[in-house]
């Protein structure tokens, strides 16, 4: 192994960023996946292995003196996965003495109940993943009050940007139909305000949490734009920096959703998430932004950038039509069993990240719902599927 002394655990948008954050700086840096592989520099050091598997992880650490702990299981694999995944990262800083930097998410404060969220809020979840969130949470401040380790803990909401891929809100449902005049998809009400994380801000806002001395042994909201805005709105302007005059959105209807989640597992996880697109849900992070000095991207220019990735993108590969609901809402298995966070929901945090080499479903696709994508009559697709079953009927 090389002398990094920053060790990210998990290679998915949030570990990138944070690698990203952290070249910026000078930094040497190794990561750590399942497979062994992942798309950085040549000069980036990955090891492959089980982050369950504390032998592995403190072997993996040796010689750092920060780690990152981006590693998120699927949704559906949350409660046999994520406390082990923790407790392994945990005995490596343990071990070597580095400092811990876990990124979180902020199911752990249940509803907002007409209140921003702010890092000294009691728990009060109402869900298995946000319950399990509270849980992590408070095991790892509870290592760093015994003296154990240090820990600093960043926290996101739905996250946004470059590498953010059908996992989040305003991802690949919403990016490439900007940029093709098509309409975009989103999850929830669109016309809650609503805190949304960009992907390079969580991973500036990690790495200073490794550096900076006042960091461990506290909770911060990574940095947010202090004018909270309606989904519709950030759509709006996805349009708008895109060149599109007009914008073309609509939403997954609640019904649809459910009906989706009888054959899809991790749609299923995320019915319980809804709650957080019922009411505003604004995220504070003026606590980073006055005690460390960090603030959030502007929002343009976080558009703009993000859209930058899309365009380069679509040169080199052909986009699935990011309406094609169907589609989008089927799980990816992959090779990996642990992945980047999320900064937060998923599609709008936790529930899937970028991935290693994902492997197509091959399941049973739902039943295609009346008017989605069956032809209607008397257009050619109908004259030409009339036409078949003509031939195929006996005389």
């Amino acid at each position: 192994m090389t002398g990094a002394r920053h060790v990210i655990f998990g290679t998915g948008a949030i570990g990138l960023a944070t690698l990203d954050a952290l070249r910026r700086r000078g930094h040497h840096v190794r990561m750590i996946n399942r497979s062994g592989h992942a798309s950085v520099p040549a000069d980036v050091e990955i090891i492959g292995g089980d982050a369950r598997d504390p032998d592995f992880t403190t072997a993996a650490a040796h010689g750092a003196t920060v780690l990152y702990q981006t590693l998120n299981p699927p949704y559906p694999q949350w409660t046999a996965q994520f406390p082990a995944l923790q407790t392994g990262v945990l005995a490596a800083a343990q071990a070597t003495g580095a400092r811990l930097v876990s990124m979180e998410n902020v199911y752990m404060y249940g509803r907002p109940a007409g209140h921003p969220l702010t890092e000294d809020r009691a728990h009060d979840a109402h869900t298995r993943k946000g319950r399990l969130r509270g849980q992590m949470a408070a095991e790892l401040l509870a290592a760093h009050d015994a003296g154990r380790v240090q820990v600093a803990i960043g926290r996101a909401s739905d996250y946004f940007g470059p590498r953010g891929g059908a996992q989040s809100n305003l991802g690949d449902r919403v990016f490439p139909a900007a940029l093709a005049g098509k309409t975009a998809t989103t999850l929830g009400d669109p016309d809650q305000p609503h805190t949304y994380t960009y992907i390079p801000d969580i991973g500036e806002g990690l790495a200073v949490l490794g550096e900076h001395p006042d960091a461990p042994g506290q909770v911060w909201h990574l940095p947010n734009d202090p004018d909270t805005r309606t989904t519709r709105a950030i759509v709006e302007t996805i349009y708008r920096c895109a060149g599109r005059p007009r914008t073309k959105h609509r939403t997954i209807p609640p019904l649809l959703l459910r009906a989706i989640a009888l054959t899809n597992p991790t749609v299923r996880e995320l019915l319980e998430m809804q709650y957080q697109f019922d009411e505003p849900f604004i995220v504070d992070s003026s606590k980073i932004a006055t005690k460390l000095g960090l603030t959030a991207t502007p929002l343009d220019q976080a558009i703009t950038d993000t859209l930058a990735t899309y365009r380069h993108a679509s040169t080199t590969a052909t986009e699935p039509h990011p309406a094609s609901l169907l589609t989008r809402c089927s799980p990816v298995r992959t090779r990996s069993s642990a992945e980047d966070h999320p900064g937060a929901s998923s599609p709008t945090q936790d529930a899937h990240h970028a991935r290693d080499r994902p492997i197509p479903d091959r399941r049973p696709r739902p039943p295609i719902m009346a008017g989605h994508c069956r032809p209607r009559e008397g257009d050619a697709r109908w004259r030409q599927q009339e036409a078949r079953s003509r031939r195929r009927s006996p005389t």
